[in-house]
């Protein structure tokens, strides 16, 4: 893991108290709240419905257990005793008052973290492959250039107030776990037929009003020519994206309204009058970030471990654990396994600071004190030994972190929706909880198998309903709660967005539209077939035709 150096420090530290005297002026009164909205954002405070919100940075998803213990400890001393992890990452606490919010920022850089840049118009949290390191498919791990860019992007003095936000993600294998084709700019790492390695570069990828999937801009960047690259595409951007208008100002809308060869060749021209040399991270700083990221010291094992496959034979409830919450390793007797924030009847993506420090110690008996935080709002400890999974399991589900849905039906994406976002429309959590106890029955979840449901409370798509095999919008219509239902949305190397199956549903009718889609895969699929490969294969009309019958009935 990256660890901060002198500079690091005095960054974040100097940051905290300019935010703290902002904070002291608003709070006297000397600074309006409309003088004040954009310095709490380039610090992650937002203004919700009931309560300001805190957003906290967590760098391409990675975390230590003191760092999550840390988080632990504000959630409980400064919150309601929970967090909220999110899609891009990120660590929201709902309820902070604002008066807190320097003192919170300060225990934060205690454990070299910080809130800069989660909100505004700048460069986000660049997320990544919650795998990154330990896949075996991957390339390379992605998360030392992910930090290059982290370091490029802070502050950057031309793209600090960009016409939008901007999100970055990246990936080091063919099959993407970070869906950087949903993104303002995606980065693939690959290597050439030379054997050189470098980076695909897609742009123009965004959900929200426009959603659209990003598109090729460069096959291959060279390493040592990246952060040049990447300075003249966001100079095109910065100069040429529109700002007379919110809802078109984002990339995505730059690239389509004058085409992706076009962009291509002004991002090209650009980057020939760069001069190069002067961008790019010198090499001592590049083996720098890369040594922080050395895979840890992993014990010589066999890839079969006769007490771990013992364990699953004895145990039904393990085994299913196993089979939905594991991924493979690439070192022989170890496991990467996801812990799922999505129990039933519970909010998606929230965690007890007592559940917090359970992760932190087991993450820190099991697995190098080291956790990953995932775009589908769960968590993953990337180092365990296989013998020492039962233990792990036994020992989540005491503190009622054991669900066994990861990918499944009720492993739902949720925004926080009208319960707590000033921007809402419609409520999220109670549909997904709603989804979550229709679909409770573990052994049903299996027999459905692999299935993306992911729901917004408004147009912003938070939720990343765009990108669903079953996509959930909530929207107002007519003064009360409506929901679009989208079907055939996929976040991976195969992006697609879903299409629309008709009119909006109340929210009591979600749950039976749901099944009924469910039904028709079931009733239609072949051996082996996933649900998001039926519908590639059957088409819209199925599913369509069962949709508008429900509504129909409804009625």
């Amino acid at each position: 893991m990256y660890r901060y150096d002198e500079f690091d420090e005095a960054f974040v530290r100097d940051r905290v108290a300019q935010f703290r005297t902002q904070v002291e002026r608003r709070l006297s009164g000397a600074l309006t709240d409309d003088e004040f909205k954009p310095l709490r954002l380039k610090n992650g405070v937002y203004l919700q419905l009931h309560a300001y919100m805190l957003r906290i940075a967590v760098p391409y998803g990675t975390l230590s257990s003191r760092q999550l213990r840390q988080l632990a400890l504000i959630g409980e001393k400064y919150d309601r005793g929970y967090g909220h992890f999110t899609t891009r990452q990120n660590l929201q606490f709902n309820w902070p008052k604002l008066r807190d919010v320097p003192e919170i920022l300060d225990l934060l850089a205690d454990v070299e973290m910080h809130c800069i840049q989660t909100s505004g118009n700048c460069i986000r949290n660049v997320t990544a492959d919650q795998f990154a390191g330990v896949a075996a498919d991957e390339v390379e791990d992605p998360r030392p250039v992910a930090e290059l860019i982290r370091q490029w992007s802070s502050l950057h003095p031309e793209f600090d107030y960009l016409p939008r936000k901007f999100k970055i993600a990246v990936t080091g294998a063919q099959h993407d776990r970070a869906a950087i084709l949903a993104h303002d700019i995606g980065l693939r790492v690959v290597m050439n037929a030379a054997g050189e390695i470098g980076y695909e570069l897609m742009v123009g990828g965004g959900l929200g009003r426009t959603p659209m999937i990003g598109k090729v801009v460069r096959e291959f960047v060279p390493k040592d020519q990246l952060l040049t690259y990447l300075e003249a595409l966001m100079r095109v951007y910065n100069l040429e994206g529109r700002r007379d208008n919110k809802y078109k100002a984002r990339v995505k809308i730059l690239v389509h309204e004058i085409g992706i060869e076009e962009f291509r060749a002004r991002v090209e021209a650009e980057f020939a009058m760069l001069d190069g040399p002067s961008i790019p991270a010198d090499t001592e700083e590049l083996a720098r970030i890369t040594a922080y990221f050395a895979p840890p010291a992993y014990e010589k094992l066999p890839a079969i471990i006769p007490a771990f496959e013992a364990a699953k034979r004895a145990n039904p409830a393990f085994a299913a654990w196993v089979e939905s919450n594991t991924f493979p390793h690439r070192a022989p007797g170890y496991t990467a396994l996801t812990i799922s924030l999505k129990p039933i009847g519970k909010a998606p993506g929230d965690a007890t600071s007592e559940q917090m420090r359970v992760v932190a110690d087991l993450a820190e008996r099991y697995s190098h004190a080291e956790i990953r935080v995932t775009h589908h709002q769960n968590l993953v400890l990337p180092h365990v030994k296989q013998a020492d999974i039962f233990a792990l399991w036994q020992a989540l589900g005491e503190a009622g972190l054991a669900e066994a849905n990861v990918g499944l039906i009720t492993d739902i994406i949720s925004c926080p929706g009208l319960d707590y976002c000033a921007l809402a429309t419609a409520r999220s959590i109670p549909i997904a909880q709603s989804l979550q106890k229709r679909f409770a029955d573990l052994s049903r979840q299996r027999d459905i198998g692999p299935l993306n449901v992911k729901i917004s409370g408004c147009i912003n798509a938070c939720g990343h309903h765009h990108v669903g095999h079953i996509g959930i919008l909530g929207l107002e219509k007519r003064g009360e709660e409506s929901y679009q239902i989208t079907l055939g949305g996929d976040a991976t190397e195969n992006a697609a967005i879903g299409e629309i199956l008709g009119p909006g549903i109340v929210a009591e009718e979600v749950p039976a539209a749901i099944e009924r889609l469910v039904g028709v895969y079931l009733a239609h699929r072949k051996d082996g077939e996933t649900f998001i490969e039926a519908v590639r294969r059957l088409g819209l009309a199925p599913f369509k035709a069962a949709f508008l019958q429900e509504a129909a009935d409804a009625a």
